[in-house]
């Protein structure tokens, strides 16, 4: 079994290309699961899908094929040409795979490194599969440790002090730009999900108020309330009266078209600072004078002030996502060498049965010495099997032998994939995990 990452993320892929690659929503992820899963060289799977990122997590019996399919179904899913895409992603397999989720998780791959949202991004995701029996125990693994890692990255570092989204460099550089003037301003925000409530948490730290626009008028009205009284509700087919009336505005809906067009803007003199959070992007290409809009990949530059002030507790950080990862593989690697080495005692007990009866039954043994000769049996396979056993538990921690377990089990004819290895849990692991 092996482990696979294929990546399109802000690190390779432009927005344009992410916009056409995201999920927009889950029944998009769940037809996706199922056809990835119908392969028979695909054990399981989950696909993470935000603004900055869509990325296949798998865990196969063939990372080869398993390559080649997700590139085809995602070439057809987004209409782009599957060599263009391959020639796009970012392939990690095994050892590098479970690197790249650690430093996922633990926001050390995010656009704005140190942001909050996205274990629980990563953590919804497997979810949403394993709810859909697209996955499990495998990946489950991976996932455990990963969020394991990434609380010891925030105990240990500093990185998620004053933790920062998309949200709150949108509205940091709109502060930037319009200085005290945006204190009494109102700001529109567009969706009432996470992202716009972030926005709207962070205009009113900065003195404005807030009119936040949903389809869902009384899920919307909901989080207004929650929010303050400085913060008003509307519905979202009252969008262009505000584009008209407000300079300021951020959106971050999931919506597949856009919906700020240009046919919106009767009064093209007033002076108007947008950003679009959004993958797909919310506001289509606009060319107006008095209209500054700033996209996901724009914001890109201004986080990396962020990252400058931050890399020496990535640095840390790095040190305790690669060490996490090489213990994730001693355990793994240690773990799965216990069923085998039972199977192979549950066979010599096979073994003993069958010739102690064979014995008996040609009278090379006599029944009444049966319990004494099985006991020497036993005693003579233990001594035989001490050494190799203990060498096999050795050689299973380290990355050179890692093809020594498959050649064991080849060997003996011995089958562990359907073996619940949480019951071999606590003989190697020193970290703890919860399947």
């Amino acid at each position: 079994m092996y482990y696979q990452v294929i990546s399109f993320s802000h690190n390779n892929c432009d927005q344009g290309m992410r916009e056409k690659l995201a999920f927009v929503n889950d029944e998009e992820k769940l037809e996706m699961l199922n056809l990835l899963v119908a392969f028979e060289f695909v054990h399981e799977v989950f696909i993470i899908s935000t603004c900055n990122r869509v990325e296949i997590v798998l865990a196969t019996r063939d990372n080869f094929s398993s390559f080649h399919a997700v590139l085809g179904l995602m070439a057809k899913k987004s209409e782009l040409n599957f060599y263009e895409l391959k020639s796009a992603a970012l392939r990690l397999d095994d050892e590098d795979a479970i690197l790249h989720i650690f430093s996922v998780v633990s926001s050390l791959d995010s656009l704005v490194v140190g942001e909050s949202q996205i274990t629980g991004q990563v953590k919804e995701a497997f979810m949403l599969s394993h709810t859909n029996k697209t996955a499990g125990r495998k990946l489950n693994r991976v996932i455990s440790y990963a969020v394991k890692c990434a609380a010891e990255v925030r105990n240990v570092t500093n990185i998620s002090q004053n933790p920062i989204s998309i949200a709150s460099v949108a509205v940091a550089q709109a502060h930037k730009l319009m200085g005290d003037n945006m204190v009494g301003m109102t700001a529109v925000v567009i969706g009432a999900g996470d992202m716009g409530v972030l926005a709207a948490k962070h205009l009113l730290r900065a003195g404005c108020d807030v009119v936040i626009l949903g389809r869902d008028q009384e899920k919307v009205e909901l989080v207004a309330h929650t929010l303050g009284e400085n913060v008003k509700a509307d519905t979202i087919d009252k969008l262009e009266k505000y584009v008209n009336r407000y300079r300021l505005l951020f959106s971050a809906t999931s919506a597949k078209e856009t919906i700020v067009t240009r046919d919106f803007i009767e009064n093209e003199t007033l002076p108007r600072l947008w950003f679009d959070m959004a993958i797909p992007r919310d506001i289509e290409d606009i060319d107006l004078d008095k209209l500054q809009l700033f996209r996901i990949d724009d914001l890109q530059a201004i986080s990396q002030t962020n990252h400058a002030l931050r890399e020496e507790q990535a640095v840390m950080a790095s040190e305790i996502v690669e060490k996490y990862k090489d213990d994730f593989y001693t355990w793994l690697r240690a773990l799965s060498i216990e069923p085998v080495i039972k199977q192979m005692r549950e066979h010599v007990n096979e073994a003993i049965d069958a010739e102690m009866t064979r014995a008996i039954k040609k009278g090379f043994v006599p029944a009444e010495s049966e319990a004494n000769m099985r006991k020497m049996a036993e005693q003579m396979f233990k001594r035989f099997l001490h050494d190799p056993t203990q060498n096999l538990r050795h050689s299973s921690t380290e990355t050179k032998n890692a093809n020594c377990i498959e050649a064991v089990k080849k060997m003996f004819n011995i089958d562990t994939d359907n073996i619940d290895l949480k019951q071999y849990k606590n003989d190697h692991h020193t970290k703890g995990y919860s399947a």
